[in-house]
């Protein structure tokens, strides 16, 4: 690539080269990472992720579907045939195989499967009859064991004749004979000692996890004791599979986001890459008890100190304001903290996200605004003319609009600037957000109803 190349993004890479002859896309993907260009895919449209994915070579294919997320997963499956399907996956690892095939229709899977290999299809069969979120589900059936007692140097030659079946361990289980761990021996340890010494003076402590463990446990268990990869067992305690430490950092990660997401009122997921709509559904049930919580809160203001001017029934609405706006620039800002971390969001996308995130923000402050118009207008307080109810309703659009906009605008400016984002977005946002939110509901309310 030259200089001008490297500077573009693979999308752009992408885009550009989808402009050109059918010939220089090909040429480009080759030179781009299969994680870049699932990456990359997300972002373009149906049509172009379909014709660039369709330019990959058989084994570029099963790299990308293996980096990809799942919303890109299914929509390219919808558009590969079952023969297809199943040449892809003969490159991909079996634990992948049962994850993408997860996300087929049972019809499209078995036939998907009777384009594989007798014994590759036998595998993933098993491999599917296991829950997903358990050892079972994210362990692989390509390991490498050896019998305890077996000498070094017969170890090697096995780890030589067999490793092409698990390219990806980084060492040898020692099994007795009934097939039970007993040991670990790391590739670089065979090299290290002589080939006519036993595995059994070089094996480490094997730890196994029974096939039914929560996906989480098997994690912890992983980091706990710095593993590379943890062999699992069935109920006769007989080896039948391996969990590598990269499945177990992606669970740890998964489950991390999934909790900062839920926490906030928000589902887990790519959520700047999710239609606005989507969004909006996802963060709508928490504002809607902000609301509920705002009403009662002004109700209680009411009986607490009265006051008929429409200045003081202005001031009993601002619960919902600094509720409904730290809400919704929380969720925002959390999401783009999160999605800096993870490389969801680079500089090139911020501009797209801060808009989208923006209309969000409006979607949810229109919706919030018009509820609780109708709430003030219905209810037969005195101040509940049709001019002070619609006065509420706009003021608060507009400060949760701006809450949104400053969610995003704050992790990334920080982010421009060197500053870490998680430190300065959560308590300098939710100080700004709650007096400039205050201060423009103010304003745009008491511009309506003409003070």
């Amino acid at each position: 690539m030259d200089e001008q190349e490297q500077e573009q993004t693979p999308r752009e890479l992408i885009l550009a080269a989808l402009d050109g002859p059918h010939g220089g896309l090909e040429a480009q993907l080759e030179e781009l990472h299969e994680a870049d260009i699932a990456e990359a895919l997300l972002d373009c449209s149906d049509r172009d992720a379909w014709t660039a994915f369709d330019a990959l070579s058989l084994e570029k294919r099963s790299e990308v579907l293996s980096h990809a997320e799942d919303s890109l997963r299914e929509q390219l499956l919808e558009q590969l045939t079952p023969r297809q399907i199943g040449a892809i996956v003969e490159g991909m690892a079996a634990d992948d195989v049962v994850d993408l095939l997860a996300l087929s229709g049972h019809e499209v899977t078995e036939r998907v499967l009777r384009n594989v290999e007798l014994e590759r299809a036998r595998e993933l069969r098993e491999l599917a009859a296991h829950a997903p979120d358990s050892a079972g589900g994210m362990m692989t059936t390509e390991f490498l064991v050896i019998e305890e007692g077996t000498r070094i140097g017969d170890a090697i030659k096995h780890l030589k004749n067999a490793g092409m079946e698990a390219d990806e361990s980084t060492g040898v289980f020692v099994v007795d004979q009934e097939g039970r761990p007993v040991g670990y021996v790391p590739d670089r340890e065979l090299l290290r000692h002589s080939i006519h010494e036993s595995v059994n003076s070089v094996m480490a402590d094997s730890i196994e996890v029974p096939i039914d463990m929560d996906q989480e446990e098997v994690a912890q268990r992983i980091l706990k004791y710095g593993l590379s990869e943890l062999a699992v067992v069935d109920g006769f305690g007989a080896m039948v599979g391996i969990v590598h430490a990269d499945d177990a950092h992606d669970v740890l990660e998964e489950e991390a986001s999934e909790d900062m997401l839920r926490m906030v009122g928000t589902s887990p997921g790519l959520q700047t890459r999710l239609p606005i709509l989507r969004r909006v559904a996802t963060r709508l049930p928490l504002q809607s008890l902000t609301v509920i919580g705002g009403l009662l809160t002004a109700a209680i203001i009411e009986m607490a100190v009265g006051g008929d001017s429409t200045a003081v029934a202005l001031l009993r609405y601002i619960p919902i304001i600094i509720g409904l706006a730290g809400n919704v620039g929380i969720q925002a800002s959390t999401i783009l903290v999160r999605a800096f971390a993870t490389g969801e969001v680079e500089p090139d996308r911020e501009a797209s996200v801060l808009v989208s995130e923006t209309v969000v923000g409006l979607v949810i402050g229109v919706l919030c605004g018009a509820a609780t118009t109708a709430v003030i207008y219905l209810s037969g307080n005195q101040e509940s003319d049709f001019r002070f109810a619609i006065a509420i309703g706009l003021a608060i659009a507009s400060a949760v609009t701006w809450a949104a906009f400053l969610g995003c605008l704050v992790p990334m400016t920080c982010r421009r600037v060197g500053i870490d984002p998680a430190i300065v977005a959560g308590p300098f946002l939710i100080t700004v957000s709650d007096i400039s939110g205050t201060a423009l509901y103010l304003a745009v309310a008491g511009l309506v109803v003409g003070l």
